[in-house]
This record gives C-alpha cells, structure tokens and sequence, in this order.
C-alpha cells in the first residue's frame, strides 16, 4: 500500500490547490463544490448533535466539510489539550473546546489563511479564550514534543503527500498515553500510479 504520492508529483502545486478551494469554501460555503458542507450534512450523515452545532457562530458550522464525527470516538477529558489538524473553519475545534473547558486548551491547526481566519473570528463570537490557531502544516506540526492529550483530524490526512512522515507528526507531539480520534478517507484497494499522479482527482 502507497503511503506517499509519487516521486514526480508537483506537491508544491497540490498544496496550493488543496488551499486554494478550501479558501473558497471558506469565503462561499454554499459554492459547487464535490464534497458535502454544513451542519445540516454533520447531523444527518455524520451523528453529530444539530442542537449543539446550532450553539455555534455560523461561519464555523457552514464551511465544515468533514468525513466523520472524530469527537464521537472516544470523550475528551475536561483540562485536556486538544490539537485539530486541519481545522478548517472551527466547528470540530469549538466542539472540543467546550468539552475540556476553560483549563483545558484546544489548539486548531491549518494551512489556509482563510480558514483560519473564520475560526479565529467565530472563537472569538463563542468566547473560547482558551482556542488558539496556527497556520501550520500536518507534516510539520508547530507543537512541542510530547505536548498534547488528544489529536482530533477530520477528512485531512488523505490530503498530505505522506502519511507516514503526517502519522510520525502526531506520535511526536502526543503525550505518552495519548490518543488520535480519527475520521477520514480510506480506499479499499490501492490506487494506480496515473491516480495518484493526477492533482485534479487528489483536490477533487
């Protein structure tokens, strides 16, 4: 099984790509876009609580465009520091910030400025001073070593160009005994070298 794309792969362009829609996500969530989007698709589809996400700014709830529901997994401990890769807009992000409370520390990390940007502001309308957001890379996590409780990732490590260098991150900045609470992009069997050579299909 492929755990980086290939060799030849203009992964300088990828990522700009990847950035490049999410940022119109976040400026036009209800755009054409090949992937679902908002609250009413996270209550739905994913199980996640339409009261609660209804408690949270707009801007955060409608440019989610996660797979899962990765805080349904296992519950987060109140005063834990939490890390979300790839953030997004917040909504994950506020969601766990709610359940570790004010002396707990939920940390969004993203690499689209735009996306940043929203969540930073709809932190701020929730009142969770105890949010903060980094533009930062899933393969090269602005954390410290053995520093965090609880990485949370919703439909964002499918996107890194290697998984294991991105997994390696998450080992490095976990606490002993912490844990990945997971929701993302799996395929059944290996893709063809042509697939994963093609940045139209990898950004959708």
């Amino acid at each position: 099984m492929a755990t980086s794309c290939p060799a030849d792969l203009d992964t300088v362009r990828l990522r700009t790509e990847i950035s490049t829609i999410y940022a119109r996500v976040a400026a036009d969530p209800t755009g054409d876009f090949h992937f679902h989007r908002g609250p009413a698709y996270a209550a739905e589809l994913l199980g996640y609580d339409a009261a609660e996400l209804a408690g949270l700014p707009a801007d955060s709830t409608a440019s989610f465009a996660g797979v899962a529901n990765p805080l349904a997994v296992a519950p987060l401990e109140t005063g834990a520091t939490v890390v979300d890769i790839g953030c997004g807009a917040g909504m994950d992000l506020m969601l766990a910030a709610r359940r570790v409370g004010d002396a707990g520390i939920a940390i969004g990390i993203d690499m689209t400025p735009a996306m940043i940007e929203r969540a930073r502001e709809s932190a701020r309308i929730a009142k969770l001073d105890h949010v903060e957001i980094r533009l930062g890379d899933a393969q090269a996590l602005p954390l410290e070593n053995a520093s965090v409780d609880v990485v949370i990732s919703n439909g964002v490590l499918n996107l890194t160009t290697d998984k294991v260098e991105a997994f390696s991150e998450i080992m490095r900045v976990l606490k002993p005994g912490g844990r990945l609470q997971l929701g993302d992009i799996a395929v059944e069997s290996e893709l063809s070298e042509g697939i994963r050579r093609d940045v139209d299909l990898w950004t959708g």
